[in-house]
């Protein structure tokens, strides 16, 4: 993607505060490229949206020519890798104080180049009063929309396409954050909205909604008040205030009316009975802590109690709350929270803030095509994360946030939806271990990848070595890598749920953003070359054994290959110090059975019953692993009668197999022939670019297969798909999950040893 510095922008670049930590062609990135702009000004907060088209290198595969040449020469490789640009589009969404707005709107025309559109569109209040300063300063016509519209379809967007975009705040808990999984249909829902005053809206569907009710006392309300008590003008300084302060001080409780706790009713003693009660009797001076302390609680209970009160009334147990008055501040999630969990004991209603609040809002307004046409993905290199309640942990990281909260999404493919053979799609959590609430696990993984970071950019150099910027550019991606773990190991929590599957992904957006898009692509073309010469003799030796011997020889050929992952750094330091490791010398590492986890008997008994009707099955490493491993395995399958869909990466990640490396090595393994030409075998992608994966959200081609052809078998291979994902999860058929596992901190914890097996075969219950 090409970014331009801040060298270029003129004098634009100091007309931002100085107490901005980010430059600002980081938090307006690609503006060159921008074609539609939306805005949101409200009272305090400007949401900015743009769609930009992002260019960058992507790495293609396809089959040689081979017409009048020798196919069968030894030192040809399978296939040609070229690299091409790809042009993506991408959804920019920026927040900062209206402090800010004549600042950031002099850079944003400074740098911009070309648009599709004369036209912003615009919604919130603030897009009366900086009409004529938009127009002046970006030379665009405002075309204002319904405030209302662009909240609930920014929100929809938001929960439909972020995974742990609600959560639960768990006050003085470790973590502070629970992260709910998304469930696989939205609606109904109520949104309350806490801004100046309080929006309270039943969402139906995408396109049906209610304003069902609210309140004139928000936020708005907090700040008025606030200032003319305490003659403190900030927003942030009054929560700061707040947090010193002891609202009893202030505040009449149950045990000051009646000298303890009222029995009857079932009050406890400390429960406010009166808010700002003391004030009207005692002869003192209040400090400024406790009355604005008092007054947060007193806010904060009134639209905890309103809420419930309309979940109650509308029958909704999912309750959203966004705008500015949360916006991430533990004193306000913490009241609210108390509120929401004194009233819900009876009308069972959850405090669930969003991770964004009111970020998307302006997303409906024309920056993006339709959004339910395709999914979006987040982008962890360039978006920042929530904040930490504890200033102390990391005062940069909060004081970044305070000013810009950024967030970037970028579009995929085809539409991502739910595998149809999960049991309960609403209750489906990908990942094994949560890195967030485990935090002995978390040191450790954190320090796995940044001790991994060297290799990793060694690698990326190597990928390209006719690049004369290749070293630059992956001394940029460390920086950037490093930076994002370190806010990690301070706030886990920054972007939703922590785990091994989001470290990946982390790292392959940061590889991405600096053009390395598949640094394995010549690893993987010289493995499946040397893979491709070992098939015919594998399946002779398969084919000469007996049926029982045969079974094992093929379930220990998908062990064996599976221990050729790169992520894995016990197995690249074998492979980098043996260029003669291969399959048979795989066998040997293997552990002896039983396996660490152990249904090899159990699946050997299924295997003398009737066939399968069809097997999905979810390949993991290039090479070895799927051509030696998982193809032989799919022969026998086919020859018993049974379908199979082999499912492959649609993106690169370390060295899985892609889709369309699938494709070429398939042919080259003579699999194009009557099983493919029949669709009996058939070859799909997943719709991921990750070494982990989310069965809540695969390509929609395959899940429309999986349900036509009736799959009854699934077949889950790989570390990263079978143990960091999927390990737990449950199926409405029958699967096998099977990994080995190369990580000797993560053999210990599962009770084996480095290269234990994992052999799962379940059933689902009758």
């Amino acid at each position: 993607m090409a970014e331009r510095g801040a060298s270029g922008s003129g004098s634009s670049g100091d007309s931002l505060d100085k107490s901005i930590t980010l430059p600002p062609d980081e938090i307006f990135r690609n503006l060159e490229n921008a074609k539609r702009f939306a805005i949101d000004i409200g009272g305090s907060l400007t949401k900015l949206a743009y769609y930009s088209t992002v260019q960058h290198k992507v790495a293609r595969v396809r089959s040689f020519d081979y017409s009048g040449k020798d196919a069968e020469q030894d030192h040809e490789p399978p296939y040609e890798i070229s690299v091409q640009e790809e042009v993506t589009a991408r959804l920019h969404f920026v927040k900062f104080e209206n402090t800010y707005i004549e600042a950031c709107l002099d850079f944003i025309k400074d740098h911009l180049v070309n648009t599709e559109t004369k036209v912003i569109q615009a919604t919130g209040g603030g897009a009366y009063k900086f009409k004529d300063l938009i127009e002046e300063k970006l030379r665009l016509r405002v075309d204002k929309e319904d405030v209302m519209t662009c909240l609930i379809k920014g929100c929809n967007f938001v929960l439909k396409n972020i995974p742990h975009e609600a959560f639960v705040y768990q006050k003085d808990s470790d973590p502070e954050f629970k992260f709910q999984t998304n469930h696989p249909n939205i609606f109904p829902y109520l949104l309350v909205n806490i801004g100046s005053g309080v929006s309270i809206v039943k969402v139906e569907t995408e396109d049906r909604f209610e304003w069902i009710g609210g309140s004139s006392i928000g936020g708005g309300t907090f700040w008025g008040l606030g200032a003319l008590l305490t003659k403190t003008k900030k927003f942030d300084e009054l929560l700061h205030l707040a947090s010193k302060g002891q609202h009893a001080n202030v505040d009449m409780l149950v045990q000051d009316v009646y000298g303890g706790a009222h029995q009857t009713l079932g009050l406890s003693g400390n429960l406010i009975a009166s808010s700002f009660g003391k004030s009207a009797t005692a002869d003192r001076e209040f400090s400024k802590e406790d009355m604005a302390k008092s007054l947060l609680h007193m806010i904060s209970n009134d639209i905890g109690q309103l809420a419930c009160l309309y979940a109650k009334l509308h029958c909704l147990d999912r309750v959203y709350f966004g705008g500015f008055f949360i916006r991430g501040h533990p004193v306000t999630m913490r009241t609210i929270t108390y509120s929401i969990n004194f009233f819900s004991k009876v009308l069972e209603c959850h405090f669930l803030p969003l991770r964004h609040p009111g970020l998307p809002s302006s997303q409906i307004l024309g920056v993006g095509t339709n959004p339910n046409q395709y999914s979006w993905g987040e982008n962890y290199a360039g978006s920042s994360g929530l904040m930490s309640s504890s200033p102390e942990l990391c005062p940069t990281q909060r004081a970044r946030s305070g000013t810009f909260d950024l967030l970037e999404m970028d579009r995929l493919e085809r539409p991502l939806v739910n595998l149809p053979l999960l049991l309960d799609p609403s209750s489906y959590v990908p990942d094994t271990v949560d890195l967030t609430d485990d935090a002995l696990a978390r040191k450790y993984w954190l320090t796995c990848f940044e001790e991994a970071l060297d290799g990793v950019v060694k690698r990326a150099v190597a990928s390209q070595p006719g690049s004369v910027d290749a070293a630059e550019r992956a001394e940029k991606f460390r920086q950037k890598y490093w930076s994002k773990l370190q806010t990690l190991r301070h706030q886990p929590f920054a972007y939703g749920t922590l785990t091994v599957r989001s470290l990946l992904d982390t790292r392959e957006h940061c590889l991405n953003e600096f053009n390395f898009p598949d640094p394995y692509s010549k690893v993987k073309q010289k493995e499946n070359g040397v893979a491709l010469k070992c098939f015919p003799r594998v399946i002779r030796c398969l084919d000469a054994l007996g049926w029982e011997e045969r079974q094992l020889a093929l379930v220990k050929g998908l062990l064996a290959g599976n221990v050729f992952d790169w992520g894995a750094k016990a197995v690249s330091d074998v492979l980098e110090s043996d260029p003669q490791f291969g399959f048979e010398e795989a066998k040997m590492k293997l552990q002896e059975r039983p396996w660490l986890v152990d249904s090899y008997s159990k699946w050997l008994q299924r295997l003398k019953g009737p066939p399968h009707k069809c097997a999905l099955i979810f390949a993991d490493n290039s090479g070895i692993d799927v051509i030696l491993g998982v193809f032989p395995f799919v022969r026998e399958l086919l020859s018993r009668g049974t379908e199979v869909i082999l499912a492959c990466n649609s993106g690169p990640a370390l060295n899985d197999v892609t889709y369309c490396e699938s494709l070429i090595v398939a042919e080259l393994a003579r699999y194009r022939g009557s099983a493919l030409r029949e669709e009996r075998l058939l070859l799909m992608q997943t719709g991921s670019s990750s070494p982990c994966l989310d069965l809540s959200r695969l390509d929609k081609g395959l899940a429309v297969l999986v349900r036509e052809r009736g799959a009854d078998l699934v077949v889950i291979e790989g570390m990263g798909r079978a143990v960091h994902t999927n390990y737990y999860a449950a199926l409405r058929c029958e699967s096998l999950k099977l990994a080995v596992i190369k990580n000797s901190w993560l053999a210990e914890r599962l009770g084996g040893r480095l290269f234990s097996v994992i052999f799962k075969y379940e059933v689902p219950a009758e």
